[in-house]
């Protein structure tokens, strides 16, 4: 009943893991705004912001779903550095899969993917 509205602009970054939003591999396409568990290796990467000590991550986050995100007029991702190369690799080449959320986004109308060299560096085609 929330999902009533139109984002114009959906600002992303990607995570290692090729999440996008807090939505963590295996999370399905399908979903709209929800509560998520974050994988241990998004609670890490996450540290920085809590005095580098995990036990203060949250565990749990809300976030757009997909589906939600991918009703937007325009997406704009940005991922940057060496760590994130696997993850940009599988968004762009990689198959249409749940095990990489952000391959959701060869489907969407309009996306513009911001990367420096580091990012891009596995890049193929």
């Amino acid at each position: 009943a929330m999902e009533n509205y139109q984002v114009d602009i959906q600002l992303l970054g990607l995570g290692g893991n090729g999440h996008i939003g807090f939505n963590e591999p295996g999370t399905s396409f399908d979903e709209t705004t929800h509560i998520v568990e974050l994988q241990e290796r998004t609670r890490k990467d996450n540290a920085r912001f809590f005095d580098n000590d995990i036990n203060q991550v949250p565990t749990h986050a809300i976030t757009m779903g997909i589906a939600t995100i991918m009703k937007a007029n325009k997406v704009l991702l940005i991922a940057t550095g060496e760590n994130k190369a696997d993850a940009v690799k599988a968004m762009i080449e990689g198959p249409k899969d749940t095990s990489c959320p952000a391959s959701a986004l060869q489907d969407h109308k309009d996306v513009i993917v911001i990367l420096d060299k580091a990012a891009a560096s596995k890049l193929t085609k």
